[in-house]
């Protein structure tokens, strides 16, 4: 997949735009109220998502001609099944993953190793009834 590489001149043309949160060489933050108003304009105004871009001021020739519809798009699904709130939210970067071990109580740590036990041993009687049924 192509990406846009920005240079530091196209960076701090960027940041001057009030939309823009932040701005790496290779992505862009834009603002949460500019989200919401973007996916707002596209509902409810019909407004196509490379004029809401225009209007933002932003410059296609930098940012990208199809910057605007992959951006409205992920936005748009993102309203539709985790609503406005979840667009406020900059989640990038922070990723869920397995629970930390470290810097447990001792507490935790049994409280952990626990349900490890007791999930292992429901995953081993399923396996063993598995077993039994494959041979009749």
């Amino acid at each position: 997949m192509y990406k846009n590489m920005f240079t530091q001149e196209q960076i701090e043309q960027l940041l001057i735009n009030k939309n823009v949160v932040r701005c790496t060489p290779k992505a862009i933050t834009y603002h949460p109220d500019f989200k919401i108003r973007a996916v707002k304009q596209y509902y409810e105004e019909g407004v196509p998502p490379t004029e809401i871009f225009i209007q933002a001021e932003f410059n296609l020739a930098i940012i990208g001609a199809k910057t605007p519809k992959g951006c409205l798009s992920r936005w748009r699904r993102t309203f539709r099944t985790k609503g406005v709130a979840r667009l406020s939210e900059d989640k990038r970067g922070k990723k869920g993953g397995r629970p930390k071990t470290k810097n447990l109580t001792d507490k935790e740590k049994i409280e952990y190793l626990e349900a490890k036990v007791a999930y292992l041993k429901a995953e081993n009687d399923f396996l063993a009834k598995l077993r039994v049924a494959r041979k009749e």
